[in-house]
């Protein structure tokens, strides 16, 4: 699933097609998302322009002249660039067509995306407004996680991939920024001191930056994103290598499973 460098990156990438441009039509060739998209999109899409393109976790948040489209890109879907003419393919769900002949296309294999309409604030749409603060934001630092960790016995990864806690973030980037803070993924949230949130804080903003940093430089080479999934390469530390010798110390990362997902981490370089 893409967590918020990827969501950014896509958004970065999106938003010089879309922002100021006027909306001709909204072609849905399956409504049948993870949310079913909703007929009033059609009627009222067209006509409006889209005044700015937001990120909210891992949604980006069309904001048009009178109302708001949330687009969320489930497991592996994707917004690209395309010709208006071009034949669709069979994941290739929903078209927003600009007056100019820009087409975004929708594309979801898997079917687990979702395309939602609001004229209200959508940060007050049910699946945003209980999001915890944007990493990259003054609102996120080590005080804040130390504050809202006390009592809590969960391990630190599940903490921080709450996204009441902490917005957009995932698996990935939570097992890249424990290992650079030096934390044990199995700690107890309420375990760890401020001086070790204060860490951690630092290390989930390095990696986030680092990878959006790395999917704009791999963007300047497919501006459209068409034939990739919208996601990058990114130099990882521990996710995905589990047996291959850390970067850091040479010690063999390990894996194991947490509430159901895996989690990597060097046993030298977290404790």
């Amino acid at each position: 699933m893409p967590e918020l460098p990827e969501v950014e990156v896509a958004r970065r990438r999106i938003a010089p097609h879309a922002v100021g441009r006027i909306i001709q039509k909204l072609i849905v060739r399956n409504y049948d998302l993870r949310w079913p998209v909703p007929d009033e999109i059609q009627a009222e899409l067209p006509g409006q322009t889209v005044l700015k393109l937001d990120r909210r976790g891992k949604y980006l948040v069309f904001r048009c002249s009178e109302g708001n489209m949330i687009l969320h890109f489930g497991m592996n879907g994707n917004l690209h660039r395309v010709s208006a003419a071009a034949t669709p393919g069979k994941h290739d769900h929903l078209d927003i067509v600009f007056t100019d002949g820009v087409c975004l296309r929708f594309t979801d294999p898997r079917r687990f995306g979702s395309v939602l309409w609001t004229r209200n604030d959508p940060i007050s749409h049910r699946l945003l407004k209980g999001m915890g603060p944007e990493p990259l934001t003054d609102d996120f630092n080590g005080e804040y996680l130390f504050q809202r960790s006390r009592g809590r016995r969960i391990t630190v990864k599940q903490f921080i991939m709450n996204s009441a806690i902490v917005s957009g973030l995932g698996n990935i980037y939570a097992a890249e920024a424990m290992f650079h803070a030096g934390i044990h993924p199995a700690t107890e949230a309420g375990a760890i001191s401020a001086a070790g949130y204060n860490r951690l804080a630092a290390a989930i903003r390095e990696v986030l930056v680092s990878a959006i940093d790395q999917g704009m430089n791999a963007a300047c080479t497919n501006p459209s994103g068409k034939g990739d999934p919208g996601y990058f390469p990114v130099l990882f530390f521990v996710y995905g290598r589990a047996g291959e010798p850390c970067r850091q110390c040479g010690t063999s990362i390990q894996k194991v499973r947490q509430a159901g997902r895996s989690t990597w981490f060097c046993p030298n370089c977290q404790k």
